[in-house]
């Protein structure tokens, strides 16, 4: 047992807690027997495995245990004062990989794309990836100003999305221009002029949500095709980020599912 906080293997995970170190190691910190399960599902090894006992859910946490020894994946007990330097969450399943952060993946070329700008609140960026796996939009850009994809809070709210997709971040919006030749970039906007379900998304095509405070920079709009809107009943003016997007994630695939579209 790891009874001591400066244990260099400790040191090395905890650093995983901000974006600074995520970003030099290229390693991420999934916290819960479902993130690590998914993690090991997605053909990912975790360079290593905490974990704190009792835990709360002993018969999977030792099967989780078990199969990450069988793939040679070293496991290491801490005393619940380390493990609580380490954890995010106020109940915690007692478990803790050092994980890989997958690169991004080319996606197909008639996919289409999501981009994600100015969305700082974790719980909505896991939200999002949720839904636009569940919808089949696999390749998101995540444009600089954004929260990390990779922190705790977000890995949690994405429930296991983030090693399913193709997620690359802190990209600017050159870059996305770049990424992006050849297809038509709808911005999601409440003062669009075209309303979602009236677009043909089942064109080479890429949807660009967020830009919650200030709206989107003259950069993306001088690479829009146009704004998209989702056309409100009542009093209310506006829907949440993740809420718009699921919304338009849902109608691309429901064309494209009719159309039959495949990437």
């Amino acid at each position: 047992m790891i009874t001591s906080a400066d244990n260099p293997k400790v040191k090395v995970a905890r650093a995983l807690l901000q974006r600074r170190g995520r970003e030099q190691a290229g390693q991420c910190l999934a916290e819960g027997v479902r993130l690590i399960e998914d993690v090991m599902r997605a053909g990912a090894t975790p360079a290593l495995i905490f974990f704190v006992a009792p835990a709360p859910d002993a018969t999977r946490t030792m099967a989780l245990l078990a199969a990450a020894r069988t793939a040679d994946v070293p496991v290491w007990e801490l005393s619940p004062a380390v493990f609580g330097t380490l954890s995010d969450t106020v109940t915690s399943q007692g478990v803790i990989a050092v994980a890989p952060i997958p690169p991004a993946a080319p996606g197909g070329d008639a996919d289409p794309i999501l981009v994600l700008d100015q969305v700082r609140d974790p719980g909505n960026l896991g939200t999002i990836l949720r839904s636009a796996e569940a919808a089949g939009v696999a390749r998101l850009l995540l444009v600089r100003g954004c929260v990390d994809p990779w922190s705790p809070k977000v890995l949690r709210a994405g429930m296991g999305a983030h090693f399913r997709l193709s997620l690359q971040s802190g990209v600017s919006w050159a870059e996305v221009g770049r990424q992006l030749a050849g297809r038509l970039l709808w911005l999601a906007d409440v003062r669009g002029d075209s309303a979602y379900d009236r677009v043909d998304w089942t064109a080479r095509c890429a949807l660009a949500v967020g830009g919650e405070t200030m709206g989107f920079s003259a950069e993306a709009t001088a690479l829009a095709a146009g704004r998209v809107v989702i056309p409100m009943a009542g009093a209310t003016e506006s829907l949440n980020v993740a809420m718009a997007a699921t919304v338009l994630l849902f109608e691309i695939a429901r064309q494209r599912r009719l159309a039959n579209v495949t990437g």
